[in-house]
């Protein structure tokens, strides 16, 4: 699963400012170039601790805070919520109240906790595709049920009508059948589409 859009959130806990910023990246360069433009937009952080969960890469740094104390927490949520594809930069303003070891594991979690509470989270599902090419008059017919029950529909007008569709159910293969009186969409390969999970 990854977001759906990138997502901010700010915490204050015992006077210090926890910016969590979450963001789909599809490889550790991506992830690179997004610390650093936070770095950069937070070139007066106290810290900017981190963790990316990408294919079977894991990272986390703690930059600067106890060993164990921010980039673990931050990684343990992304995992802990099935996340790929995903990074987690948490910002933190210092406020002059120290929280020690179990205090900042507990911030620097929440944090991206928190981040995520209000996050759209999809999946890629692999869909069959398939065309069917079919004239005016039947067209005409099953258009509206094919707009309704299809995904990525693609429809172009010629001599006859060509659409293009993706589907996960064999059911609507049968209806489509009923429809045209027997004619069956031509296989054309398979399609990963992002589905919303949560």
């Amino acid at each position: 699963m990854y977001l759906q859009d990138d997502l901010t959130n700010t915490l204050v806990i015992e006077k210090s400012r926890f910016i969590c910023y979450m963001k789909h990246v599809k490889s550790e360069e991506e992830y690179r170039d997004f610390l650093n433009e936070i770095r950069k937009k937070h070139y007066d952080a106290t810290h900017v601790c981190s963790a990316l969960v990408c294919h079977n890469v894991q990272r986390s740094s703690d930059d600067g805070e106890p060993a164990g104390t921010a980039g673990s927490p931050i990684l343990n949520v992304l995992v802990r919520n099935n996340l790929d594809e995903t990074c987690a930069l948490v910002v933190r303003y210092f406020g002059g109240i120290k929280l020690g070891a179990g205090g900042l594991i507990r911030a620097y979690g929440n944090s991206v906790s928190r981040c995520l509470e209000n996050a759209v989270l999809l999946e890629d599902v692999e869909y069959g595709r398939y065309r069917l090419v079919l004239d005016y008059e039947t067209a005409n017919k099953i258009d509206h049920f094919l707009r309704n029950n299809t995904i990525d529909l693609k429809t172009e007008y010629d001599v006859d009508v060509t659409y293009t569709f993706a589907i996960g159910n064999g059911d609507v293969l049968n209806r489509i059948s009923e429809y045209t009186k027997g004619l069956k969409p031509e296989y054309i390969g398979k399609q990963m589409i992002a589905t919303v999970v949560k």
